[in-house]
């Protein structure tokens, strides 16, 4: 299964690991994703969602 948010669709960054020397090495930062049951109004059930932290986070906060 991919690192993908099934809300905002965010998938993971390239960036760089820089040690002592100054040496640049490439890296992946992956996405925070978390199982989630949400509560679905309109189909009045429970539905699992793969969301990511800060979706998760500004979706509580729009409740």
């Amino acid at each position: 299964m991919s690192k993908i948010c099934q809300i905002t669709g965010k998938t993971s960054n390239n960036g760089y690991t820089i040690s002592h020397s100054h040496t640049r090495t490439k890296k992946i930062q992956q996405v925070n994703l978390q199982n989630k049951k949400i509560w679905s109004y309109k189909k009045k059930k429970w539905i699992k969602v793969r969301i990511s932290t800060k979706a998760l986070k500004s979706f509580y906060k729009l409740d």
